[in-house]
C-alpha cells in the first residue's frame, strides 16, 4: 500500500555519512501489505457483522491504517466508512502520500456512485449520496494541509538531523541512540518505512545496556511487521528474548511482562504468516491479557482469535483442554471472544456440526483481518479434518450417513474428504461405498502386541549381554585406558623447568 516518503535536502546529508551498520531490506517486502499472499486475497465480503469504529479504535499508527485499507478493499458495504476513518486518522500524522491516496480511493467510490455503478459502493453510500449528503460526508482533498504538513515534516527532519550531528560530534552514545530513535519515529510517522528501519537498526551500535537492546529490537520488530519481513521479525524477537537484562529480572515486573507479551505476540504473528501454526499457537498462548499493550501490532481480541484457531487446528484433544480451554491465562482472552470460546468447547465436546456452523458464521468477519484472511481456508480445513479423524478414532466402523449429518455435508462430499485423509495416512480405514460405511483397517492386536514384546525382549537381551561383557573386561583388567592427551606435554614442560 505504501511507497517511501522521500524528503529533500537534509535526508541526503543524514544518510550520506559512514554509518556503523547498514540494513538490507528485500525489495519485495518494502512498504507492501500482503506480500506473497496477495494472490489469495482476491475476494469480497458481503455480510460482515463488524463494528468498524470499535475495531479501528483498538489499534494505533500504521496498524490502524493498514487494517482500515484492507477492510475498504475487501468489503463494499464498509468501504466508504473505512476510508473516511482512515483519512481522519491520517491527518494526525505526516503521511501526506497516504492521505492523498486514500482521498483518491474515496473519490473513486463517490464517482462510482454518481455514475450509477452499484457494484462500486454499498447501498448505504448510495442512499447518502441521494440525500444530498455528499459534501458533508466526503470532505474534499485539502492540498493546503498537504503542503503545510510536508513543510513541517521537512523542518522537523532537518532539526532531528542537526541534533544527531551534534550528538555525534560530542560522542555521547546515549544521545546518539536517542537521536536515531527520534529519526526513526519521524520516518515512521511519515510513512517512510525503509528509512525508519535503517534508523532504528543503527541505534544498535550505541546501546549501552540490555534495556536499550530490547528497545531497539522492539522498534525494528514493529517496522518489520509493517513491511511483512517475517524472517526479520523472528530474528529480532529471538534476539530480544535472549537479552540478559530481560531474563535476569533487571526490569520492573510489569515492564518485563509487557515486553515478553509484546515479543510473544510478534513472534506468534510471524509464525502464523509463515504457516507454522502450532508454533504460533504456543506463542499466543504465552501472552498475558493484563500486559497485552501493543495496539500498534495486535489487539487482545486478535490474540484470542489467532491463538484459538491455530490451537484448534494443530493441538490434539488433551493439549487443547490443558493449554487452551482450562488455561487460567488464556481463558481471559477467550472472554473477549465468547463465540470462539463456544467453538472450542463444541469441538472438545465432539459437537462438530455446531462447531463448524459457528466457525462459518465467524468467517466473514475473520476474512476482514489483514493477517488472518490468507490462512482462513487452510485453518478451517485443518480443523474440519482434525474433527473427522477425532470422530472416527474410537470406532471400528462408522455409518457415513450419520457422519455426514454430524459434519453438515453430503455423503458424496464426505467420501471425498475421507479419501484424502486415508491417502495421506491420517485415518487408517477403508470406505465401503455400496453400504456407505467407513471400516477401520483390520489390525490383529494379538500379533501386534506379541511382536512388540519379542522386540523388547531382544533389545533387553542385547543390552544385558553388553553389560556382562563390559563387567568381564573390567574384572580381567584388559581394558585400554587412555591418558589425557595434554598430560605428557604438561609433564615435559614441568621437567624442563626443573
Amino acid at each position: 500500500f505504501y511507497k517511501s516518503f522521500q524528503m529533500p535536502g537534509g535526508l541526503q546529508n543524514m544518510l550520506g555519512g559512514v554509518e556503523p551498520m547498514q540494513v538490507d531490506i528485500p525489495e519485495e517486502n518494502e512498504n507492501e501489505v500482503g506480500g506473497e499472499e496477495n494472490e489469495e486475497q482476491v475476494y469480497v465480503v458481503e455480510n460482515p457483522s463488524l463494528d468498524l469504529e470499535a475495531t479501528s479504535n483498538a489499534y494505533t499508527g500504521l496498524a490502524k491504517l493498514y487494517r482500515l485499507q484492507f477492510i475498504a478493499e475487501h468489503c463494499p458495504c464498509y468501504r466508504v466508512e473505512a476510508l473516511k476513518l482512515a483519512i481522519g486518522y491520517c491527518q494526525a500524522t505526516h503521511n501526506t502520500v497516504l492521505y492523498q491516496r486514500l482521498h483518491r480511493k474515496l473519490s473513486d467510490c463517490v464517482a462510482g456512485t454518481a455514475n450509477g455503478q452499484a457494484g462500486a459502493v454499498p447501498d448505504v453510500a448510495v442512499g447518502a449520496a441521494d440525500q444530498g449528503m455528499g459534501e458533508r460526508s466526503f470532505p474534499a482533498l485539502d492540498l493546503n494541509w498537504v503542503d503545510t504538513r510536508n513543510k513541517k515534516a521537512q523542518m522537523k527532519l532537518e532539526k532531528l538531523d542537526n541534533d544527531l550531528k551534534n550528538y555525534k560530534s560530542n560522542s555521547i552514545k546515549e544521545s546518539i541512540r536517542r537521536g536515531h530513535d527520534d529519526l526513526g519515529d519521524h520516518f515512521l510517522d511519515s510513512g517512510d518505512l525503509a528509512n525508519a528501519l535503517k534508523c532504528y537498526s543503527r541505534a544498535r551500535d550505541y546501546c549501552t545496556s540490555g534495556k536499550h537492546v530490547v528497545s531497539m529490537c522492539v522498534n525494528v520488530i514493529k517496522v518489520s511487521v509493517y513491511l511483512q519481513n517475517w524472517s526479520h521479525v523472528i530474528s529480532y524477537v529471538n534476539k530480544a528474548l535472549a537479552t540478559p537484562d530481560l531474563n535476569d529480572g533487571n526490569l520492573k515486573s510489569t515492564d518485563h511482562l509487557t515486553l515478553v507479551t509484546r515479543l510473544k505476540c510478534a513472534g506468534g504473528l510471524a509464525d502464523l504468516m509463515t504457516r507454522k501454526y502450532s508454533a504460533a499457537a504456543k506463542q499466543f498462548l504465552a501472552a498475558s491479557l493484563d500486559h497485552c499493550e501493543c495496539p500498534d501490532l495486535l489487539s487482545p481480541n486478535n490474540v484470542a482469535i489467532y491463538g484459538g484457531l491455530t490451537a484448534l487446528a494443530t493441538f490434539d484433544r488433551p493439549e487443547l483442554y490443558k493449554q487452551v480451554i482450562s488455561s487460567a491465562q488464556f481463558k481471559l482472552f477467550l472472554e473477549l471472544e465468547p463465540q470462539l470460546r463456544e467453538v472450542l468447547q463444541c469441538f472438545y465436546d465432539s459437537r462438530y456440526g455446531q462447531c463448524l456452523k459457528l466457525l462459518e458464521d465467524m468467517k466473514d468477519n475473520l476474512l476482514l483481518d489483514i493477517y488472518l484472511a490468507p490462512h482462513i481456508n487452510t485453518l478451517f480445513s485443518m480443523i474440519r479434518n482434525r474433527g473427522l479423524v477425532q470422530y472416527f478414532s474410537p470406532y471400528s466402523s462408522a455409518d457415513l450417513n450419520k457422519m455426514a449429518n454430524s459434519f453438515n455435508t453430503s455423503v458424496i462430499n464426505l467420501e471425498n474428504e475421507l479419501m484424502k485423509l486415508i491417502l495421506d495416512g491420517s485415518i487408517q480405514a477403508r470406505i465401503d461405498s455400496h453400504n456407505k460405511v467407513l471400516l477401520a483397517q483390520d489390525v490383529d492386536q494379538r500379533s501386534q502386541t506379541f511382536s512388540k514384546a519379542v522386540e523388547m525382549a531382544e533389545l533387553y537381551q542385547r543390552r544385558a549381554r553388553m553389560l556382562v561383557l563390559r563387567s568381564a573386561i573390567l574384572k580381567a583388567n584388559i581394558s585400554v585406558k587412555c591418558n589425557a592427551r595434554d598430560q605428557p606435554d604438561h609433564n615435559n614442560y614441568s621437567n624442563g623447568a626443573n
